[in-house]
């Protein structure tokens, strides 16, 4: 276990005993409402536990929300580019702290580890393990320092955001961090990856791939997503655990509702005919929720509706930290679906 040895050398057999207690008694927590199978489901719950317990350990020494450092654990994991993949498949923590912040802009080392020199620079690395070394690649080294640099700007939310924002320059950085730690807040839990197919099993419905077809409307272009044709009025559900991001009129789409999920994928539902009064901005909505009814709303003017027959336009975009691009989602919908047909 990978941070069973980290556990016993910094807060003794009693967080051990309590890691191991947990493993043994909640095999499937990580894996519920999923196809994997027993033995990675119980390898995914041992890892989420692991890694609440190192977020929570460490928030309680910096006292910044164990929301607000998942979050930001989890925002950077959703921009890792392939090429780092490999490297942090076997860590806990996905964070790269930027090498002039760690070891201060100034030092002529940018890859030092050595936390008096470090300190000396004004860099932010810490060493958190009592290993003598200030390691970026050490999970608590990389966790603690930066929210010790979190905390000295301040506790409140404002000086979350600044200090958030003096390290990331990037206002959509920030946004995504805020909703993930609200999605964390509301659930109490790392495990947010639960799916639902996006419309009732039970309704009549059908659909293709649609990906790249032609639309004229507005000019030419190509259909970024799947259709899925029903009856006006069958409910239209959540996908996922997520923040409604966008909600109201779009003239291609017509009545239109965008939720961000915690893998950082924004999902587009388009054509309803209406919302359900509980959705607003801002929301946080379950797999399986339902949002708004099938319409066919669009190509025009704010009310405007009938133009093509009755269905859902769903559409996935992945968000890139700078941009987001569409994909096919017809892949995804027929996994969703097959998942949920298993587990009735």
């Amino acid at each position: 276990m990978r941070y069973a040895s980290v556990i016993k050398r910094k807060w003794g057999l009693a967080a051990m005993a309590g890691l191991l207690a947990f493993s043994w008694a909640c095999p499937n927590a990580a894996g519920a409402g999923t196809d994997q199978q027993p033995d990675s489901a119980s390898a995914a719950a041992r890892t989420l536990q692991e890694r609440r317990m190192m977020i929570q350990e460490i928030s309680q020494l910096t006292q910044i929300p164990w929301t607000y450092l998942a979050a930001l654990d989890q925002y950077e994991r959703t921009l890792t580019p392939k090429s780092r993949k490999e490297r942090l498949k076997n860590k806990l923590i996905s964070l790269d702290p930027q090498p002039e912040f760690w070891a201060g802009l100034i030092n002529p080392d940018p890859g030092d580890t050595n936390p008096i020199t470090i300190a000396l620079f004004g860099g932010m690395g810490r060493d958190a393990d009592g290993d003598g070394k200030a390691n970026p690649d050490n999970d608590m080294d990389a966790l603690y320092s930066l929210a010790a640099y979190m905390k000295s700007y301040g506790l409140t939310e404002e000086d979350l955001q600044i200090s958030l924002w003096r390290y990331y320059q990037n206002e959509r950085a920030i946004t995504r961090i805020r909703q993930f730690a609200k999605l964390y807040q509301t659930f109490g839990t790392l495990d947010l990856n639960k799916t639902a197919f996006v419309l009732p099993l039970s309704s009549i419905y059908s659909y293709r791939s649609t990906w790249g077809d032609r639309r004229g409307f507005g000019g030419l272009r190509i259909h970024e997503g799947t259709d899925l044709f029903a009856s006006y009025g069958v409910p239209v559900r959540s996908a996922c655990y997520g923040i409604v991001e966008t909600k109201g009129w779009n003239r291609f789409g017509g009545w239109r509702i965008g939720i961000r999920d915690i893998q950082n994928r924004y999902h587009y539902y388009a054509h309803l005919q209406g919302f359900d009064k509980n959705i607003e901005v801002g929301s946080t909505v379950v797999p399986g929720q339902v949002v708004g009814w099938v319409g066919s709303s669009g190509y025009g003017k704010p009310g405007t509706s009938g133009k093509f027959p009755p269905h859902l336009h769903y559409g996935i975009y992945k968000d890139t930290g700078h941009y987001e691009w569409a994909f096919d989602p017809y892949p995804l919908l027929k996994r969703w679906e097959n998942e949920e047909r298993r587990r009735k």
